[in-house]
């Protein structure tokens, strides 16, 4: 599946690479589910700060949350401390939506983007601190019995 995952990812990378805002952030959203993958992390972080329309930051960094775990997370880190204000601001969004309705899951998340202000890479460690403090401001509406 190694070929047909590759195969995914470049085609995927044409997609995001054209000047059509929706085939970017179709490719963002198609990406996320690669953010494991080397070749897949450049281009969303790319994506994620696109500096032509605002509607693709928004759908990569949602993609990219959505997925909870540490591929996703380390990529919105490091796309949040290379941000500009309004970018900062979707990205910020995203998060709001992604984990404001389970208190577990934004714990969970919080807990990763710990274990992220570790990273080698001080973009990370900058934008994993900086989403520790988005996700503490959010109040989720349910928590564990």
């Amino acid at each position: 599946m190694t070929a047909a995952r590759n195969a995914a990812v470049a085609a995927l990378i044409e997609l995001a690479r054209g000047t059509d805002v929706r085939d970017r952030a179709a490719a963002g959203h198609g990406l996320a589910i690669f953010a494991e993958m080397p070749s897949a992390r450049a281009e969303l972080a790319s994506l994620a700060l696109d500096t032509e329309d605002t509607f693709v930051t928004a759908v990569t960094a949602e993609a990219l949350l959505r997925r909870k775990d540490a591929a996703g997370l380390s990529i919105v880190a490091l796309a949040l401390a290379e941000a500009d204000a309004s970018q900062s601001e979707w990205i910020g969004s995203a998060v709001r939506d992604v984990y404001g309705v389970f208190a577990d899951e934004r714990d969970a998340a919080i807990r990763v983007c710990t274990t992220l202000t570790r990273d080698p890479d001080p973009r990370i460690r900058s934008g994993a601190a900086d989403l520790i403090t988005e996700l503490n401001r959010i109040e989720p509406i349910l928590h564990p019995a």
